[in-house]
């Protein structure tokens, strides 16, 4: 079983759909649950799930109005890969020490005192794992992984997902439209 869930890739890249590198947070992108589920293909109820998450973590707000939807809550390049991590999946350890080593069968079932003594020794390397999976996962943000997607792409792929988005949402009604209801 992984230990980051597929939420987390999905949350991932619809946070990355309201990233736009040549704007800043009050021209961020915004989009809707149905629209970013939609773009991947994904069941919008489970991406209403991930939102609901990501919102109460404090890392998207939603945008008022028919053309609402969400967007970032900060920049970009303050939202790590963590943030996203623990927003979605919560704080989990990444390894339970089941205390093995004071139930050798040598023991006959009274382990000695120095057999559990101190942290166990591959837990400690556990530990030691998980601390270092952090740091990286805690250095790379939102604006950086938008980077690098963007270097990949063709030029106009993010024009294609606004116009994809802006195609999608309804249009704004104008003063004599709200006669007729």
């Amino acid at each position: 079983m992984a230990h980051i869930t597929a939420g987390v890739e999905y949350g991932l890249h619809c946070l990355l759909y309201l990233v736009n590198p040549r704007e800043s947070l009050d021209e961020a992108h915004h989009a809707s649950v149905r629209d970013l589920a939609d773009l991947q293909g994904v069941p919008v109820e489970y991406v209403a799930k991930l939102f609901t998450k990501l919102q109460k973590a404090g890392l998207v707000v939603a945008a008022e109005g028919a053309r609402g939807g969400f967007r970032l809550a900060r920049p970009a390049g303050s939202i790590s890969v963590l943030d996203v991590i623990v927003a979605i999946d919560g704080e989990k350890d990444l390894f339970e020490c089941r205390e093995i080593r004071g139930r050798c069968a040598v023991f006959g079932g009274k382990p000695p005192a120095w057999s559990g003594r101190g942290v166990c020794t591959i837990h400690a390397v556990m530990i030691e794992a998980a601390a270092r999976m952090n740091e990286v996962l805690a250095a790379h943000t939102l604006a950086d992984i938008a980077a690098t997607v963007a270097a990949k792409v063709p030029r106009d792929f993010n024009d294609q997902i606004v116009n994809w988005l802006a195609k999608r949402a309804p249009a704004p009604r104008r003063p004599h439209d709200l006669d007729s209801d």
